[in-house]
């Protein structure tokens, strides 16, 4: 029997997995469960997926949830201990290593044989899973969400089969994503990975991204006819105003989430370190963070304290983050025009000044620029760095960085406009 206020969500991030890929649907289907609907999720075994972080008290956000979890058959846990001899920490983030003939192989291997990608191999359980639920459950409405974009493919053949209201989620491009220069893609790769896309965007019923203007555009040219609805990432409003603000008698400069060698991150670290005559600065990082880079970090921050605290819950980087003077901000060098993370906007939720290295005038570039004490400054332009800084220590613990309307950020509110985007269907 169809039943209109039961969603299935196809997510292959969940809890215990950490990182803010999966906090979208995780708080997604929270607050639509607070609104009437009733969730079904299928993920992957968290024993058997390949998380490269983990967050073990996002389970609590989640217990009310209906989670399917399935097996998986995939090549990432070998191909990360191939590459760096841990299950764990090569498996990719944000960037694709080339130092060596090995890791240029390696980046082939990825590029032309992981097609859409290298979890693929979750599909066919996913799909199983999925016919199950919406026979017993007699569920119209499917949501998948990627990366991995493979997930949309069960999604194709979920709506070919059942005939069901199917949106994709696009929370990053796909062919369009910055790293994919970096795969040594064959002809023959790129047509096929486009082939797919092309199939999700022209069958799915809607298509939802984290964020318009350049990605949507890109995206509307491969399938005209096609309708877009952009829902950020948001932030918690019940953890941000439930979490107090500590000021440090030092001016306390902070870096939280995933930092690679495709982010600008010295140049800043330089002027503090040249301003730290004037003033006890101390740099507190927390996230997924290599070993090479944050000695690469000290090596620039010889007269500041610096304080590298790991991976650490979604929880404590919120705390972390409201005890900065200072928040830092390294956009991926080629995403500038397509991704605005879900951590800058818990960042202006914070209320805590912020630089960010990267275009001014990119999508989180007009983002930051709304803010009263935000500001994006290219990596080269190491003056107007400089009297960022400056200002901001000048008035440490006295500037309060708004942001107008920030509320209609919360992951509440854009619930609500999903809630909207369902509910339209159910009326047509």
């Amino acid at each position: 029997m169809k039943d209109s206020n039961k969603v299935l969500i196809l997510t292959y991030y969940w809890p215990p997995s950490g990182g803010s890929g999966v906090q979208r649907w995780m708080y997604f289907a929270k607050h639509l469960k607070a609104l009437g609907w009733e969730p079904f999720v299928i993920t992957v075994n968290e024993r058997q997926a390949s998380y490269p972080v983990w967050d073990h008290k996002l389970v609590e956000q989640v217990r009310d949830i209906k989670v399917f979890k399935t097996k998986t058959k995939e090549p990432l846990k070998a191909y990360s201990k191939w590459l760096t001899g841990s299950s764990n920490k090569g498996i990719p983030q944000g960037q694709v290593s080339k130092k060596g003939f090995f890791e240029k192989w390696a980046a082939f291997f990825r590029g032309n044989f992981f097609i859409p990608d290298a979890r693929r191999g979750w599909n066919s359980f996913a799909k199983i899973e999925a016919e199950k639920c919406i026979q017993k459950e007699g569920i119209r409405k499917v949501i998948t969400t990627g990366p991995p974009h493979s997930t949309h493919l069960v999604g194709l053949q979920l709506k070919a089969q059942f005939g069901i209201q199917w949106w994709a989620d696009f929370r990053d491009p796909w062919t369009d994503i910055f790293y994919n220069k970096d795969l040594y893609r064959s002809s023959w790769a790129q047509k096929k990975d486009a082939s797919w896309e092309q199939k999700v965007l022209q069958n799915a019923d809607g298509i939802l991204t984290t964020v318009g203007g350049n990605l949507v555009r890109k995206l509307k040219a491969k399938a005209t006819d096609q309708s877009f609805h952009v829902l950020p990432n948001g932030y918690d409003a019940a953890l941000m105003s439930s979490t107090p603000k500590i000021t440090l008698k030092v001016f306390h400069v902070v870096y939280t989430g995933l930092l690679n060698d495709n982010q600008d991150y010295l140049s800043p670290i330089a002027v503090l370190n040249k301003v730290a005559d004037q003033y006890h600065i101390r740099l507190s990082l927390a996230g997924n963070i290599s070993s090479t880079i944050i000695e690469k970090i000290k090596k620039t921050a010889t007269r500041i304290e610096t304080d590298y605290k790991g991976y650490i819950s979604h929880k404590e980087a919120i705390e972390l983050m409201k005890s900065g003077d200072l928040l830092l901000n390294f956009i991926f060098k080629g995403a500038d025009q397509d991704m605005i993370s879900g951590k800058l906007l818990e960042y202006l939720a914070t209320e805590v000044p912020i630089l960010s290295i990267g275009d001014p005038h990119s999508e989180a570039g007009r983002l930051l620029a709304q803010a009263s004490f935000a500001q994006m400054i290219d990596a080269n332009n190491t003056d107007a760095q400089k009297t960022f800084i400056d200002k901001v220590a000048r008035q440490k613990a006295k500037v309060i960085n708004t942001m107008p309307e920030i509320k209609k950020w919360s992951r509440e509110n854009i619930t609500v406009a999903l809630n909207n985007i369902l509910e339209k269907e159910n009326s047509d």
